[in-house]
């Protein structure tokens, strides 16, 4: 299983489908191992959902980024 690809299909379905994101904001270790398909101990489950949040913080801040950008350019 590659860990990246994971976190990425999980942050793009995060991003498109709001019951998901709902649900990961809840409870994050049952989201995330519904898209994997296992049951792996929670310690680990965690370091994906540390990466999944992490990816989301970068993710939101270059957004924020390119808005303020934007407003600039105008």
């Amino acid at each position: 299983m590659d860990i990246k690809e994971k976190i990425e299909e999980i942050v793009k379905k995060i991003g498109n489908d709001r019951n998901f994101e709902k649900e990961f904001k809840k409870n994050p270790v049952k989201a995330v191992e519904s898209i994997l398909g296992v049951d792996l101990p929670d310690d680990k489950i965690m370091q994906i959902v540390d990466g999944i949040k992490a990816k989301i913080s970068v993710d939101d801040v270059k957004d924020k980024i390119g808005d303020i950008f934007d407003k600039f350019k105008k």
